[in-house]
């Protein structure tokens, strides 16, 4: 099953945000947010964009509304209900958008790129009529806060709970996000056991190694791990190993975030000479979880419902018709 958020967060913990400012209301998904702008300063058309093609290697031009068939496609298992690929697509499309309006890939000067490590996942070859109904019954939503594009964080499973802010999660701070919460996710009940329970072992040779590259600095010798804090949802915040403290999102980021599967952890300790992790969810927990879409979609709540769920008075607006 192709259920993503570990580049998801590297691509948005590395990149810097900048508002993008659109008009409209989305009709029957626009729902009250909270106090301030209603609309969007001005309504675009719908943008052509230049593509980056990993696979060819070549840059292509593209409407940004087929360009999101192939990411919604290669975000979220294309068999699900349509509301949760309707709430995937509302979150990409947002995510997209800006993105753009800083600056899009450097790398290949281009709006956007398939190598998921750039950008999103992008999977044209997995495109169904579910996926394309999806796109085109959100076509133009973006999801905004104070009539600005929020940052449409998502993850695979939060483990029971969503992260109470993108600083618990993601230590991201370049930006208040102040639509981030925590809320109870109805997906951690249906999700798969890997993301009820997993355990990870890390050779302390190799923790080592790769908490200086990731940090700069040396740990010395590791001969024992101490989580030092927790934010309010439970997630690791800062950890002390050997001679370093780094947050809790970037010893996962240094030992593997599809290994380390997420920073709710139960156990964090050293034994025989590895460093032994144990927790629930996959992911970094802020935002929407996917499995947790995947169940409202299931007891009949629409996609503006579902994002409006895991975001905090945010607005579902038309970018274009």
């Amino acid at each position: 099953m192709r259920i993503r958020s570990s580049n998801f967060l590297v691509t948005v913990i590395s990149l810097a945000t900048v508002a993008i400012f659109l008009v409209g209301c989305a009709g029957p998904f626009a729902r009250p947010g909270r106090e301030g702008p209603e609309d969007l300063p001005r309504k675009g058309k719908e943008p052509t964009i230049s593509l980056y093609n990993k696979e060819k290697d070549q840059v292509e031009e593209m409407r940004l509304e087929t360009y999101l068939q192939g990411v919604v496609a290669g975000e979220m298992e294309n068999s699900w209900p349509t509301e949760a690929l309707a709430a995937q697509a509302i979150l990409a499309r947002t995510f997209t958008l800006k993105k753009m309006e800083e600056g899009g890939v450097k790398e290949h000067n281009t709006d956007a790129s398939t190598d998921e490590k750039e950008f999103q996942a992008y999977a044209a070859d997995r495109i169904n009529q579910r996926v394309k109904d999806a796109v085109e019954q959100t076509r133009g939503m973006v999801v905004t806060y104070d009539g600005k594009y929020i940052n449409g964080w998502f993850h695979a499973d939060a483990g029971g709970k969503t992260a109470a802010s993108a600083v618990e999660g993601l230590d991201y701070r370049q930006e208040k996000a102040p639509y981030i919460k925590s809320v109870s996710d109805p997906g951690f009940e249906i999700s798969p056991p890997e993301n009820k329970s997993w355990k990870a072992e890390f050779p302390l040779s190799e923790v080592r190694q790769k908490i200086q590259n990731w940090t700069g600095h040396d740990p010395g010798a590791i001969d024992q791990v101490k989580i030092l804090e927790k934010g309010p949802s439970g997630r690791a915040t800062k950890i002390k190993l050997g001679n370093v403290t780094l947050s809790g999102p970037s010893l996962r980021l240094a030992l593997g975030s599809e290994v380390m599967r997420s920073t709710l952890l139960s156990r964090l300790e050293v034994q025989g000479g590895r460093l032994i992790a144990e927790g629930r969810g996959f992911g970094h927990g802020v935002g929407m979880s996917q499995w947790g879409a995947k169940a409202l979609a299931e007891q009949g709540q629409n996609a503006a419902e579902i994002v409006q769920y895991f975001f905090r008075d945010v607005r579902i607006q038309k970018a274009w018709d």
